[in-house]
């Protein structure tokens, strides 16, 4: 379909394609029940995921310390950020109501990113049904038994593959590496140095391809193809990696509860997830769903130069359509979003439960960062502070503000609990968080 056509489907494009941001709401949300009908994923999976998670927390207790203090659940804190809400609204008169919350997937344990969900828990499936194929373990096992030497001797016959722009590599290539797989990641040409470095220390093969995102995968799928004890781990269409993500949900469900936030019809929850291939947020959004129905509004937020998962639904072409097809780059600072093309699972999987979505230009990335760390000390990466314009937004649009109003919110703004989803930053080098404080001399949002 050629750029012509698209625009006068969607007047959208137009400002998509000149790179301006842009508020999308959703048209085929629906309720919950409804959305449900008809997709491929059940709530029977992610309580199986969920188990499995279980199954293996004594053997990631045993090879990763740091979550000795969570008996070996990888799971990430929930933390207040009113300092931040205060900030936001004094400089960038944004107008956010009720309680503005972190979730902290940028200081999970082992991975240090949201990838550490979906990345870790489709390979830990992998290994698992090669040993219960092979005998050499029983679910009713202690899985500790997945560090013995005997186990990394077998799993090192086989070998795992995976494109990526930066945190999935690293989820997949550190948990695949303390296994015994033999691993090769991928990486797009937009994958910073220091993300390559550490998967190399953890004895990881990284092949460098001078194309995007998209090269990275297929030349990832292709070796994988030809090795018959290859597995491919396939960002853009996985259902694991999605079961992987839709776990968090309930674990946030619990966090709330603990901390005596009430999510209902007259407390709602807004959640805002920064967005690449849509795996990760895909994933969070349908657990979300399944735990608070239509109590919780679920937003991405893409890069302008990077914005496929918007394109592919608004024009109902999903992953038909790519951003060069509209005359963007696909470059951007946040290279965990430098995605073109996206899943096609994905979209369609949760194209009646997506609220709607907001593109940033990489600019304000620096800001927010340096914002979060001025008012809450707390460092997340550039491509996690996308999810700062989500809020910032939904009151000052006007297409949000009639979302609001439809949905009737607005008389509920101060009993909302607002989520911004951290995706990730704990795992970067102290010398590389300078270099992207001093990125803007900007204080102010703008």
């Amino acid at each position: 379909m050629k750029l012509e056509e698209l625009e006068q489907k969607n007047s959208l494009i137009r400002k998509m394609a000149c790179g301006q941001e842009i508020t999308w709401i959703n048209p085929e949300l629906t309720d919950s029940k409804k959305a449900m009908k008809g997709i491929s994923v059940t709530p029977e999976e992610v309580a199986d995921a969920e188990a499995r998670l279980k199954r293996f927390a004594p053997f990631i207790k045993m090879c990763f310390e740091e979550t000795e203090e969570t008996d070996g659940l990888i799971e990430s804190p929930l933390r207040e950020i009113p300092a931040m809400k205060e900030a936001m609204n004094r400089q960038g008169n944004c107008g956010i109501e009720g309680r503005m919350m972190l979730k902290m997937d940028s200081h999970l344990a082992v991975a240090g990113s949201v990838k550490a969900r979906g990345g870790i828990y489709e390979i830990l499936k992998y290994a698992e049904s090669l040993a219960l194929s092979q005998g050499m373990i029983k679910k009713s096992d202690d899985y500790t038994r997945f560090a013995s030497p005997q186990m990394k001797q077998f799993f090192s016959q086989y070998s795992i593959h995976v494109g990526s722009t930066g945190n999935l590599g690293l989820s997949i290539g550190i948990i695949s590496a303390a296994l015994g797989f033999q691993v090769n990641v991928h990486m797009s040409a937009d994958a910073r140095e220091w993300k390559k470095a550490l998967l190399r220390s953890k004895g990881v093969r990284v092949i460098e391809y001078s194309g995007d995102y998209g090269r990275a995968v297929k030349e990832g799928r292709a070796l994988a193809e030809k090795d018959p004890r290859g597995y491919f781990v396939d960002d853009e269409n996985s259902k694991n990696l999605f079961l992987g993500y839709a776990v968090a949900a309930g674990r946030l469900k619990k966090q709330l509860e603990e901390q005596q936030i009430p999510v209902d019809p007259e407390h709602p929850l807004m959640v805002y997830i920064p967005c690449g291939v849509g795996g990760a947020p895909g994933g969070i959004t349908y657990g979300l769903k399944l735990e608070y129905g239509d109590n919780v509004y679920v937003f991405f937020v893409e890069p302008t130069q990077a914005c496929c998962m918007v394109l592919g639904m608004m024009t109902g072409l999903h992953d038909e359509i790519c951003v060069q097809d509209i005359g963007l780059s696909g470059k951007t600072e946040a290279d965990g979003l430098a995605v073109g093309r996206p899943s096609k699972f994905v979209g369609r999987t949760i194209s009646r439960m997506l609220a709607g979505e907001f593109t940033i230009e990489d600019r304000k990335l620096y800001q927010y960062m340096k914002l979060l760390m001025d008012t809450e000390g707390i460092f997340i990466e550039p491509s996690a502070c996308a999810a700062f314009e989500g809020p910032a937004r939904l009151h000052t649009d006007g297409e949000t503000r009639d979302f609001l109003r439809k949905n009737g919110l607005e008389t509920r703004e101060t009993s909302t609990t607002h989520i911004v989803w951290a995706t990730g930053g704990s795992l970067v080098p102290e010398e590389v968080r300078n270099q992207y404080y001093e990125r803007t001399d900007k204080n102010e949002l703008s």
